[in-house]
């Protein structure tokens, strides 16, 4: 422990400089460059998503990689020939705790509670992939843990750091449209409710079967679930709304200051107890911040844009307020109508570029300011979304007690709030 605690401190000297990353953007980047003040970091997951967020911790020292998929890995090992390689990830952090400093989880929703907890409870810092965990009492589990071991914490919104974003947020917190209500967001497209798991397959020999399951619930090895599609199988992903709700709710998150719904409603197709929808339509009341907050996952986007005349194309989310509206993407947006606000002077720019996702987290690693997506904001955002999926599979609406994590006595709701995990995993 002591060896921890002191490496910890000795990174936190560079925190002048990482307070500079963030909050003007001009302080040199020696924090990054220099070997005396860069991070040992530990990946677990390098394959898909995982490979991306390895190339964007890469300029730290990367001490330990760890895949049960050694095909899925691809060539990630021969490019970091000095990191050592695991397959399984406790047996990494329990060989390796007093190298490491922070660890990357890139894994599916299902195993991202159990690998980030176990870092964070032996003092790592933890970046991690949306939407933070499977269920909404994991993701409490590890907001509170990473606050209570004050720990730099980065969820993968990578989008948070876009310049539309920022001046959207700007437009919104700035009047532009008035007192916003209402606001629409949605994923288009129509992924979701994949054929029957196939049979009697053969487990490959170059993946760990058992440990893929991880807390899940024993079954048979089938190439529906491993290695992508498990996003559409309840029992290990969140579907499209786990996969892209983080990311676009972000929006009317951030531009609001919202936290946790006190109501949510969900509606769509049949429920498969198994296989994640095509589609949903959900509503989730913040009445503290008087609004009312709409999730879809619809093909064309929700019927509230034909209703006003206007396209999904390129958008995913529309605020209303009492003086107009303001429709958004990614990475454009527009205040409607547009006649008036053809001569609106936009604010100043107030939120300051990002340094890069990756650096934000690494300066927070060192001491200095939290990363934009921490925990803190991050964790609330991922409850609300699996709430929506709550919702919907639950085939009914509930009042939402977030203090307490209950709905009231809705028990096919509260059964989904925390899952069971097989024995050998429990928490």
């Amino acid at each position: 422990m002591s060896k921890r605690v002191t490496r910890r401190e000795s990174l936190q000297t560079g925190v002048a400089i990482g307070a500079g990353f963030w909050i003007g953007g001009t302080a040199s980047s020696r924090a990054d460059n220099s070997p005396n003040e860069k991070l040992n970091i530990a990946c677990i997951g390098i394959g898909g998503r995982g490979a991306a967020n390895l190339g964007g911790v890469s300029s730290q020292n990367i001490v330990a990689l760890c895949d049960l998929d050694e095909m899925r890995a691809g060539n990630a090992f021969e490019k970091h020939p000095r990191a050592k390689r695991f397959v399984d990830f406790r047996k990494m952090l329990d060989e390796m705790e007093n190298e490491i400093d922070a660890v990357v989880v890139s894994t599916p929703d299902h195993t991202h509670y159990h690998a980030s907890m176990m870092a964070m409870r032996m003092g790592k810092h933890l970046y991690c992939e949306k939407p933070m965990a499977h269920s909404v009492w994991e993701i409490r589990e590890m907001t509170n843990t990473a606050k209570k071991m004050k720990l730099a914490t980065q969820l993968g919104v990578q989008r948070h750091t876009m310049s539309n974003m920022h001046r959207v947020v700007e437009l919104i917190q700035a009047g532009a449209i008035g007192k916003v209500t209402e606001v629409h967001s949605w994923i288009g497209g129509d992924r979701g409710m994949p054929a029957p798991a196939k049979t009697g397959e053969k487990v490959p020999a170059h993946l760990d079967w058992d440990l893929w399951l991880g807390p899940a619930a024993d079954r048979p090895y089938s190439s529906s679930y491993c290695p992508y599609n498990w996003r559409f199988w309840w029992d290990f992903g969140t579907g499209e709304t786990g996969n892209f709700g983080c990311h676009i709710l972000d929006i009317p998150f951030w531009a609001l200051g919202l936290k946790y719904p006190t109501r949510v409603d969900g509606s769509g197709p049949e429920v498969d107890p198994q296989r994640t929808s095509k589609s949903m339509t959900t509503r989730l009341e913040f009445p503290d911040k008087g609004v009312t907050l709409h999730w879809y996952h619809a093909k064309s986007g929700p019927p509230i844009l034909k209703e006003k005349g206007l396209s999904d194309k390129g958008m995913n989310t529309l605020f209303i307020g009492n003086d107009g509206l303001l429709l958004t993407g990614f990475d454009r947006h527009t205040l409607l109508p547009e006649e008036k606000f053809a001569r609106y002077e936009k604010p100043a720019k107030s939120i300051p570029d990002s340094p890069g996702f990756y650096k934000e987290w690494f300066a927070a690693c060192k001491g200095g300011e939290p990363a934009t997506c921490d925990f803190d904001y991050s964790g609330p955002l991922s409850e609300t979304v699996l709430l929506a999926n709550t919702a919907y599979r639950a085939g009914s609406g509930f009042d939402w007690d977030a203090k307490t994590l209950s709905t009231g006595g809705h028990k096919k709701a509260d059964a989904m709030i925390r899952t069971e995990f097989r024995k050998g995993w429990e928490a």
